[in-house]
């Protein structure tokens, strides 16, 4: 009978351990499940547009193959998510993934979105949002939003802070950190100077992040206030991506961006 009752609590335990909460971190391969719906959305919708993100590397690549058809892109994009979901299946079987997850995306993405847009107007006195779309509608704030929620996050928070951050401290404080997933290093077990370090560069990406709003055919006329705005918007993002991970911001992003471009007009 002890052995009995040693054995339930043992699978009680298990399956308490194996229960998702919100604090929860998967792998590189959840927190790109997680954006799925994202890219697939925008990746469906944005070849309608006149516009893309200025980060997205797929859309011209991805038209260029299939010799600008759009049904065979079509059907290239929704390949894609199927390539995506073989991984999530299989995570899901193995109970790392939980399709749970996109509720909670959702929710937690629209509670920073909501911080964001009040607590950067406290600062800077109005929202700002990205520009270029034209008269082309609320279709493509939306596409443009979730375009934006992907590909500026995979490029200024995955590969610049992150993969710039990892090699940064490596270099000037001697310390080898995580930066995504479950194998992200927590502040906890930072040392002083990697902290530091970190920090500093939080700061200089989100000013790159910034900066990058004000270049190119589609950038805006340069404001002081607007510049602030986003470099303060960059500090959060960057924020959030290091304590909850990359699918989080990018759902925040998203989000955060529909709302002001789409909803607020």
């Amino acid at each position: 009978m002890g052995r009995i009752a040693e054995s339930s609590r043992t699978v009680t335990a298990t399956k308490e351990q194996a229960a998702p909460g919100w604090r929860t971190k998967g792998g590189a391969w959840v927190d790109l499940g997680l954006t799925l719906p994202i890219f697939v959305v925008y990746h469906l919708g944005v070849v309608f547009l006149g516009v893309k993100n200025g980060t997205d590397f797929v859309t011209e690549g991805l038209l260029h193959l299939v010799e600008g058809s759009k049904v065979a892109y079509l059907g290239a994009t929704l390949g894609i998510g199927a390539a995506f979901a073989v991984p999530l299946l299989f995570l899901a079987r193995r109970q790392v993934f939980y399709p749970a997850k996109f509720g909670q995306m959702a929710i937690e993405g629209s509670v920073y979105a909501t911080f964001m847009g009040v607590g950067v107007p406290m600062l800077v006195g109005t929202l700002f949002a990205a520009t270029g779309i034209g008269d082309q509608g609320r279709f493509a704030g939306v596409i443009m939003s979730l375009g934006a929620g992907f590909y500026e996050e995979l490029t200024f928070r995955v590969v610049l802070f992150g993969l710039g951050g990892k090699l940064l401290v490596w270099l000037l404080a001697e310390q080898q950190v995580g930066v995504i997933g479950e194998a992200a290093t927590s502040a906890t077990k930072l040392t002083a100077s990697s902290f530091m370090v970190l920090l500093g560069w939080a700061v200089a990406t989100s000013l790159v992040f910034s900066a990058v709003h004000y270049v190119g055919a589609l950038g805006d006329a340069f404001q002081l206030r607007s510049f602030v705005a986003r470099f303060f918007l960059g500090l959060a993002l960057t924020f959030i991506f290091a304590t909850r991970g990359f699918a989080t911001v990018v759902w925040t992003h998203a989000i955060y961006d529909v709302w002001v471009l789409v909803l607020r007009g």
